[in-house]
């Protein structure tokens, strides 16, 4: 085999070579992206569909509120007496 006849072999076969990793590459990326596509779809077709639960939420935050005024009514009074026994006690101590 003569030096031409080498090169041009080798050239092909590395060419060759170069090519079908590129070809490999294109379609793990073609893959790749079909894969996040369908994944980014999904989601955001969920994200429509939940709709959220509004009525829960403001059943939550009314229960909440009535809890809280309930037991501020009820401790009310014993916690203002906690407040001025201990504003009284510092007073006290200068």
């Amino acid at each position: 085999m003569q030096i031409e006849d080498w090169r041009t072999h080798h050239t092909h076969t590395i060419g060759g070579a170069m090519k079908a990793l590129l070809t490999k590459l294109v379609k793990a990326e073609i893959s790749l992206r079909d894969g996040l596509t369908r994944t980014h779809k999904n989601f955001y077709a969920r994200l429509r569909d939940e709709r959220g639960d509004v009525p829960g939420w403001v059943l939550v935050v009314l229960m909440t509120t009535g809890l809280v005024t309930a037991i501020w009514t009820i401790a009310a009074p014993r916690l203002t007496s906690i407040l001025k026994n201990s504003l009284d006690a510092m007073n006290g101590i200068r």
